[in-house]
């Protein structure tokens, strides 16, 4: 897995998912809350660095951290 960049398009703190749009201008990644480390929720347009791995829907973010 090699490590992405990109920026929170949106998320909805009450469904605990949203959406990541990568740097790389592929398509919009899935982010549960699950996959946050800790973190309770994300800001739209917040930047982010992420895994991704394939997901039961397809492709979806993991090990999300804020990007520094």
């Amino acid at each position: 897995m090699s490590q992405q960049s990109g920026a929170v398009k949106f998320f909805n703190e009450t469904k605990g998912f949203g959406f990541i749009k990568p740097d790389d201008g592929g398509k919009d990644i899935f982010v549960h809350v699950s996959a946050l480390g800790g973190l309770q929720s994300l800001a739209n347009d917040q930047r982010v660095v992420f895994d991704v791995e394939e997901g039961r829907r397809g492709p979806q973010a993991v090990n999300v951290q804020i990007e520094s």
